[in-house]
């Protein structure tokens, strides 16, 4: 046991330094071509609502790694993105996944909108359109929207525009790297009613539901 004890403690040192890295990085970039993560995410990793940058703090990190290196390949693509992710090393984008799971979620603050689009989305949202074959959204990605492992990230408090135009990008084809093609059946069956309802829901979910961890 005292063996034990005496190697996990000989190993911070090497956690903590992992962490400077992907701090460091976050906030001023790796001088490689990758720029300062927080530019567009925010020093909290809250992300830019207006904008519609995402939030990345306290995302699955096996999800936040995936979408790097889908960036960096080309699956997935994004203008902004790609140049960033293809500057990270291999061993940067682990630990800038684990960083930013690692952050607590901040408290964001709730979209203008209506009651009726709110209460549209969260029938889209907790139930569904069996009807036209449109599955909720919480069925995926978990109850209340937090994510569901590495597949199915946390939707719940990502900035409408974000959720809105990720939506758009299944539909048109210019986003592919969802398992199976599950977003995409999603999204060719969402009418534009529906994407501004959802995604406005979504939005505002975690105001009322409290941070996700």
């Amino acid at each position: 046991m005292k063996r034990i004890l005496l190697l996990a403690l000989s190993c911070l040192p090497l956690y903590a330094q992992a962490e400077d890295v992907a701090k460091s990085i976050a906030l001023h970039g790796n001088k490689q071509g990758a720029t300062a993560c927080q530019t567009c995410h925010g020093a909290d990793g809250g992300g830019t609502a207006a904008a519609g940058f995402p939030r990345l703090a306290g995302l699955d990190a096996g999800y936040i790694e995936q979408q790097l290196r889908n960036f960096s390949s080309g699956k997935r693509g994004n203008a902004i993105m790609q140049p960033i992710a293809t500057s990270l090393s291999k061993r940067e984008i682990p630990l800038l996944a684990a960083y930013y799971a690692a952050l607590p979620v901040p408290a964001s603050a709730a979209e203008d909108s209506d009651q009726a689009l709110l209460s549209k989305g969260e029938i889209l949202a907790t139930r569904g359109d069996w009807d036209h074959e449109i599955p909720a959204c919480f069925q995926c990605h978990g109850p209340d929207g937090k994510g569901m492992g590495s597949a199915f990230p946390a939707i719940s408090g990502q900035s409408a525009m974000y959720i809105a135009s990720q939506i758009e990008a299944w539909k048109f084809g210019t986003r592919t790297n969802d398992p199976a093609g599950l977003m995409k059946s999603v999204a060719d069956k969402l009418s534009a009613d529906q994407v501004e309802a959802v995604s406005t829901y979504l939005a505002n979910h975690q105001s009322t539901n409290g941070n996700q961890q």
